[in-house]
């Protein structure tokens, strides 16, 4: 089945604005806000007695990135002035070291500096992890060339190294015979003790199931055909030394061979047709994301990047860096991000230390305000008082904190209007449910004169400060900073973060919205030439493309763009373009299999190409991304005709069972208070109604599963269905309309036919005769015991008969026949 989504251009095109500009003014040093000079490295600026710096762009460039690699611990241990070439760390002379950093430096193209492919490759990396080091390197080297005026990170498209679609082998659809003695493996190291559903601790993907073909569809993204050494599976015993029976290395290596001969009897696939496009994979791409953001008064950044460790780098550049410790159950998930999740008997988290933490409060102390900014997917809406980013010592004390409350943000900033827990908290209106179970763009600010403030994907809300204004005088810089709860443990949250930024700056929204724009996660941009085919210099089919899932990829926007600023396409002709994968174009996910486009001069915007499509489509994963090689083939291209090859089946990695969700649930709060005001005929806006829902409405589920059911949710129904109850009977002519006029609430209710004539409109308005309600003959009796024991507890007659049939409504009302859905 095609899965086709539509996307808007905006987006991509102004990060494609922005990627295409060269930098202008880097080359003379453009003026930045800048940082302090990062601490703690040795030979830092305090004990600098050389010559001063001779130009702005030398001044910079000390403040920015000099003083940042120059100590022992960085690139100072060999770069210095006696040591290794070229001298870019040398402490004796700023401007000597200026001439030396130059050439490893790339002005246009910070992320591609010498420099930084240098140390990304693994070279001298002061952090466990080189590309936290390269991220860092890359942020003090645009500190000081400068960004092109719009303060921040720009993306750069970078041609692509050529590479030919090339013979592919591709797993059968069935399991080769072959792999019968790798699932003898599987089995002989124990892996069925995990990976398998039966297990004491399931962990997918089930491999290891006793079922041969089930297994084989599992295994699939573990084993690489093409280099069977690379193989998820003898990598693990190889190199982590995970589940080994024997020796670890021996284990590996009859791996290896077990998955060799497997790839050995399977026939390699040649690409068919001839008019296609250059390959690539998705590492291939430029990085998409990140690009254009607004990052001048930056503090610290998480973008979660490693994917494996127990430690989130902060990778703004500024010292000390507030790195994280995982804990509990928080894993990483594929594209950037971590992933927390609660766990018994314990607490998940990432949280700093406290000394790198006092950072913070310095760099916010100083100017008075600040932004905190994350990229989240909440677990679910039902989680309340929940920490999401918090700098705080207690679930009691804080300087900040972004949280969570069911469908809320939660905002509390210390300040001189606010206690020491940074309350009266502002937060997002309930009515407007602002946050949802989904990706969402979330910022909050602080400021002297406007106060706290909460945009929620580049929206202002709208809510107003409690407490405006004020100073952070009373900062505490003994608190740590955390992710996904209370340093004390006690405010779990859970869900997926994908980004934080701490700004020292409150920012604006013009700044909120260009961080918005630029999104988030590991997304590309992938360059598909196609010179070779179209009589255009440095031409390509650019598409945006991410890792969508754990088994596909999403391919959106297509445009037909020139790296050359002066080249124009005249006319070109584009029909039945098709993703081809490792060889072969699969039979679902081509949505531009219909393509029938002809881009011509007036069409072609010179920096932004010219578009070919607006919908986007999903692309089986085979491989996994470093894997997984992708071209483009047309039916015409240009001049160039020929018929795309026959759609071949591609195994998709295995997918998960999941149960099916059950057809019965219970209704949510929006739709009980539409429920109940539905049965009683009493307006939900009524003044005492409405003073109800409003205090119980977060109180009331949010959503439909019965497992998450409470007993807490059942008491603020019972008050609400008391309320509705209440002003019904209170109203004459309701009342009238709803029991009729055999209904007498002065009575004693001695009698059954004074109690039937207040239970039978009941019933018949809130039971009603459904086959899947309750029988009336099975609810009658209790509700006339209810009525019959409250009047013996104390006589009925004037209110009192009142009150009884008040409750006896809100036991009808608020009963699983009007809450099951």
């Amino acid at each position: 089945m095609k899965r086709a989504i539509d996307f808007g251009m905006a987006r991509l095109a102004a990060a494609i604005v922005f990627g295409l500009v060269v930098l202008s003014g880097c080359s003379g040093g453009a003026s930045t806000t800048t940082n302090p000079a990062a601490g703690g490295q040795s030979g830092g600026s305090s004990d600098y007695t050389g010559p001063a710096p001779l130009t702005p762009d030398v001044q910079s460039f000390r403040v920015n990135f000099w003083e940042n690699v120059r100590g022992s611990s960085r690139c100072g241990n060999c770069h210095n002035a006696g040591g290794q070439a070229p001298n870019f760390a040398r402490s004796d002379d700023v401007n000597a070291a200026y001439e030396q950093a130059n050439p490893v430096i790339d002005r246009d193209n910070p992320s591609q500096s010498p420099l930084v492919l240098k140390v990304g490759g693994g070279h001298n990396c002061w952090l466990s992890d080189a590309s936290a080091c390269a991220s860092i390197l890359t942020r003090w080297i645009i500190d000081w060339v400068g960004a092109a005026g719009v303060g921040g990170r720009q993306i750069e498209l970078v041609a692509p190294k050529v590479k030919e679609p090339g013979e592919s082998k591709r797993f059968p659809a069935t399991a080769p015979s072959g792999f019968a003695q790798v699932h003898n493996l599987l089995i002989a190291y124990d892996c069925n003790r995990c990976h398998r559903p039966a297990s004491a601790t399931p962990q997918s993907p089930f491999f290891a199931v006793d079922d041969l073909e089930e297994s084989y569809k599992a295994a699939i993204s573990k084993m690489n055909l093409d280099k069977p050494e690379n193989s998820r599976f003898v990598i693990r015993l190889g190199t982590e030394f995970h589940n080994c029976k024997n020796t670890c290395a021996a284990d590996a290596e009859e791996m290896r061979a077990a998955i060799a001969n497997m790839a050995a009897a399977i026939t390699a696939d040649p690409v068919r047709n001839t008019v296609i496009s250059k390959a690539l994979t998705l590492y291939d791409g430029t990085v998409a994301s990140g690009g254009s953001r607004y990052e001048n008064n930056l503090i610290a950044l998480y973008e979660f990047k490693s994917g494996k460790g127990s430690v989130a780098f902060d990778t703004s550049g500024v010292d000390p860096a507030a790195d994280l410790t995982l804990s509990g159950d928080v894993t990483w998930v594929g594209g950037w991000g971590i992933n927390i999740k609660p766990v018994m008997g314990g607490a998940s988290k990432a949280q700093a230390s406290t000394t790198a933490s006092r950072k913070f409060q310095q760099f916010i102390g100083t100017t008075g305000e600040y932004s905190v900014e994350a990229w989240v997917v909440p677990g679910n809406v039902t989680q309340e008082d929940a920490r999401i980013v918090s700098y705080s010592g207690s679930r009691t004390a804080r300087n900040f904190t972004l949280g969570q409350t069911m469908y809320n943000y939660d905002f509390n900033g210390r300040s001189t209007r606010t206690d020491a827990n940074g309350a009266p908290r502002l937060s997002t209106a309930a009515a407007d449910q602002r946050l949802q179970a989904s990706l969402q763009h979330v910022v909050v600010t602080f400021d002297p004169v406007n106060g706290r403030r909460i945009y929620v994907n580049g929206e202002f809300t709208g809510d107003l400060d409690p407490a405006a204004g004020g100073t952070l005088n009373d900062w505490d810089n003994s608190f740590a900073f955390v992710l996904g709860n209370e340093v004390s443990n006690d405010r779990q949250w859970s869900g997926v973060i994908r980004l934080v930024a701490i700004h020292s700056r409150a920012l604006t929204s013009e700044q909120v919205q260009q961080n918005f724009a630029a999104g988030v996660g590991e997304k590309f941009f992938l360059l598909f030439g196609v010179e070779h085919l179209l009589d255009m210099p440095k031409s390509y089919v650019l598409f945006e493309a991410a890792q969508y899932d754990s088994s596909s990829y999403l391919f959106t926007n297509p445009r037909l763009i020139s790296l050359d600023p002066n080249a124009r396409p005249g006319t070109v002709n584009v029909k039945g373009m098709r993703i081809g994968v490792n060889a072969a174009e699969p039979a679902v996910g081509q949505a531009y299999r219909l393509l029938d486009e002809t881009i011509t001069d007036s069409d072609y915007v010179p920096g932004m190409g010219a578009p070919l499509a607006s919908v986007g489509t999903v692309i089986g994963l085979e491989r996994g991304p470093e894997l997984d090689e992708f071209y483009l083939c047309f039916d015409q291209l240009g001049e160039r005709t020929d018929v795309c090859s026959q759609f071949a089946e591609v195994e998709l990695a295995a997918v998960v069972p999941t149960q099916r969700p059950s057809d019965i649930g219970v209704r949510t709060f929006d739709s009980i208070n539409a429920t109940m005001a539905a049965v009683t005929g009493v307006s939900p806006n009524n003044a005492k109604v409405k003073a109800t829902y409003t205090s119980v409405r977060q109180s009331l589920p949010a959503v439909t599963d019965l497992g998450a059911f409470l007993s807490s949710h059942q008491t603020s129904i019972a008050q609400l269905a008391l309320q509705y109850c209440n002003v019904l009977i209170d109203d004459d002519g309701a009342r009238a309309a709803f029991f009729g006029p055999g209904a007498n609430f002065a009575s004693s209710f001695g009698t059954s036919a004074e109690r039937n004539a207040i239970i039978d409109p009941l019933i018949q308005k809130m039971v009603g005769s459904v086959a899947t309600q309750p029988d009336a003959a099975t609810v009658r009796p209790k509700l006339d015991k209810l009525m019959t024991d409250l009047c013996a507890a104390r006589a009925c007659g004037s209110q009192r008969s009142r009150d009884v049939a008040k409750a006896v409504c809100g036991a009808a009302l608020g009963s699983a026949t009007t809450l099951i859905q």
